[in-house]
């Protein structure tokens, strides 16, 4: 038996959703490098270590891309999403190195109806992406409607 798709009156501020973890590998980290982000920092591990983040590591992107997809499995997929008008902040704050246990959370910050739109309800959300050591690698704000 499948669960119910979540909808607008589901989610309450103060709420904390956890969004699943997942490892992110070398192969990956070089891939998406070589395809979207081909700075050395994110393709050679001597430029990795040259440079201020000390090590081969993911591009910001690629982490954006990696939290993505722990918040389509774990919440928009189980809910009755009609997408977001934008993100509202993203701040990148420490470097993703491979083979890093990344895992994802989400905070109801808040809930109201649209005004543009009836019958349509917005959440917003503070999401945080965490390294194993349990720091924040990755933060962003933004509305789901």
């Amino acid at each position: 038996m499948t669960e119910p798709l979540r909808c607008f009156e589901d989610f309450s501020p103060g709420e904390t959703i956890d969004l699943g973890s997942r490892r992110v590998g070398r192969d990956e980290i070089l891939a998406f490098a070589e395809r979207y982000d081909p700075q050395p920092m994110h393709l050679d591990e001597a430029a990795g270590r040259a440079s201020m983040l000390g090590g081969l590591s993911a591009s910001g992107w690629h982490t954006v891309g990696l939290f993505m997809r722990l918040l389509c499995d774990n919440l928009l997929l189980k809910s009755r999403s009609l997408g977001s008008p934008g993100i509202e902040r993203l701040r990148w704050l420490k470097p993703v190195y491979p083979d890093d246990l990344l895992s994802a959370r989400a905070e109801v910050t808040g809930t109201r109806a649209s005004r543009s739109r009836p019958g349509i309800g917005i959440v917003g959300f503070r999401f945080a992406l965490l390294n194993g050591a349990g720091e924040p690698v990755m933060t962003m704000e933004n509305a789901i409607m």
